[in-house]
């Protein structure tokens, strides 16, 4: 006979302990420990790795075991091939999160049905629509296939058994709070249930060579519910952000163990569903304001793709003791560290200024090669001097004041060029062995003050 015991989880890492706890020792949060019933004295599951009638696995060297490269399954979505490092993996587990409402649904009902076009058999496991929902939005979304098999239901053996019934290819879980498993106790979308079905999802995967996705709930804070075990767990961790009264949303690699996490895919809700944005600096850029100060354009890199953004700046005279800094899209230190190198190497007085900076289109930079740019703008808005509305700045600001050589500037070179900007600002080390197009201008600055008389003219 099993016994009951009963233990307490943090919801949020996943921590376990006898007895509750106010404040988790595995993460310091307070107030997130649950308590669950766990039956002892169950037969242990088997691994992936091998079945209950097979042989157990033994330690090979290296050198000789034998790969064969299996070729990815490529979607109609260019953006999303590329997020997933160049198509779908067999076997592969993705985890897909993001805000009620974002779109995540209706991206893996479009995905589904482009797969099912190809003739692939896609198993479409619905635990918060019944399948007359499913339906509508399919007919909302003009999704027809004859290989896309819909199944609404809650109950993981039950979902095994169509799946060994049914034989996909892949197969997609919405979401994975609704699903729990018969064997245990805890109601569905606690600790327990997660783990156990993303655990049993993955064995199945992985067994049979299915390519599986999992949609999961966000908390409030914007990270995905449950223990962050199940981030480890998978191959793929995605992210679909953007606001919902927006069209465009961004989905973005945070774990990919087959490609890149640097990638990200811009997409377009519409009224027949999700449509992939080609080109997406000319929609970060379409609502500039020609002339106006505290505003610069700067070519970032996600993943292998550039995008052209633009920064905008506001600085006040500030009315309290301490100004205010505020950013969105930039990282707070950041700014904080640019803002007193101008201080320093500039001559600028920002200390009784408040500051707010913004990265139009709901973008988040996070790499050296924005501080240029980001110290333009600040300094643009304080003189009151606009820079040229066909610059595009580009360069990492040393602590000395120094601009300082950042990587893959041709291509960032090519994207300003190729959207019609005349000049584009580069640190001086970047000059040198390569060749710019011709119908840029390109020039190389050495530090902050020469690249500052050069942007607003003195």
């Amino acid at each position: 006979m099993a016994k009951k015991k009963t233990k307490f989880v943090c919801s949020s890492c996943g921590y376990e302990s006898a007895k509750w706890m106010g404040k988790c020792p595995g993460c310091n949060e307070w107030n997130t420990m649950v308590e669950e019933v766990e039956m002892t004295g169950k037969k242990p599951r088997t691994s992936f790795m091998h079945s209950e009638n097979s042989v157990p696995s033994k330690a090979e060297k290296l050198i000789s075991i034998e790969t064969k490269q299996e070729p990815r399954v490529l979607t109609e979505s260019k953006e999303l091939n590329r997020v997933l490092g160049g198509g779908v993996v067999p076997g592969s587990l993705i985890l897909i999160g993001g805000d009620p409402g974002i779109g995540k649904s209706t991206l893996l009902l479009q995905v589904s049905a482009q797969l099912a076009d190809q003739k692939q058999k896609v198993l479409y496991i619905s635990g918060e629509e019944s399948i007359k929902q499913t339906k509508l939005r399919a007919d909302r979304l003009r999704v027809k296939s004859d290989d896309l098999y819909i199944f609404a239901e809650t109950n993981l053996e039950l979902i095994h058994q169509t799946i060994e019934q049914i034989s996909p290819d892949f197969v997609i879980i919405d979401s994975i709070q609704t699903v729990f498993h018969p064997d245990v106790t805890s109601a569905p979308g606690s600790v327990s249930q997660v783990r156990e079905c993303t655990a049993e999802l993955m064995r199945i995967g992985k067994t049979k060579g299915i390519a599986i996705f999992i949609v999961g709930h966000v908390t409030k804070e914007g990270s995905i519910a449950g223990p962050r075990l199940l981030e480890h767990m998978v191959d793929t961790v995605l992210y679909f952000e953007g606001e919902r009264h927006h069209s465009y949303r961004i989905l973005r690699a945070v774990k990919n163990r087959f490609g890149s996490t640097n990638e990200m895919g811009i997409f377009e809700m519409k009224e027949l569903g999700l449509e992939e944005v080609a080109n997406p600096s000319e929609i970060f850029l379409e609502e500039r304001s020609q002339g106006a100060a505290g505003s610069t354009v700067v070519a970032s890199m996600e993943g292998t793709r550039p995008v052209l953004v633009e920064i905008q700046a506001l600085v006040t005279p500030t009315s309290f003791n301490n100004p205010r800094r505020m950013a969105t899209g930039i990282d707070h230190s950041r700014v904080s560290l640019i803002m007193a190198v101008l201080e320093k190497r500039a001559g600028m007085l920002l200390q009784q200024q408040d500051a707010y900076l913004k990265v139009a289109g709901g973008v988040k930079l996070d790499e050296p090669a924005i501080d240029l740019a980001v110290a333009a703008s600040i300094a643009s808005s304080f003189r009151d001097r606009a820079s040229s509305a066909h610059d595009c700045i580009i360069g990492e600001v040393g602590l000395t004041g120094e601009i300082r050589r950042v990587s893959r500037i041709e291509q960032r070179v090519q994207e300003a060029a190729k959207l019609g900007f005349k000049r584009v600002i580069i640190p001086q080390n970047n000059l040198s062995g390569w060749q710019p197009p011709s119908e840029i201008e390109v020039t190389g600055v050495s530090n902050i003050n020469e690249a500052l008389s050069i942007i607003l003219g003195g």
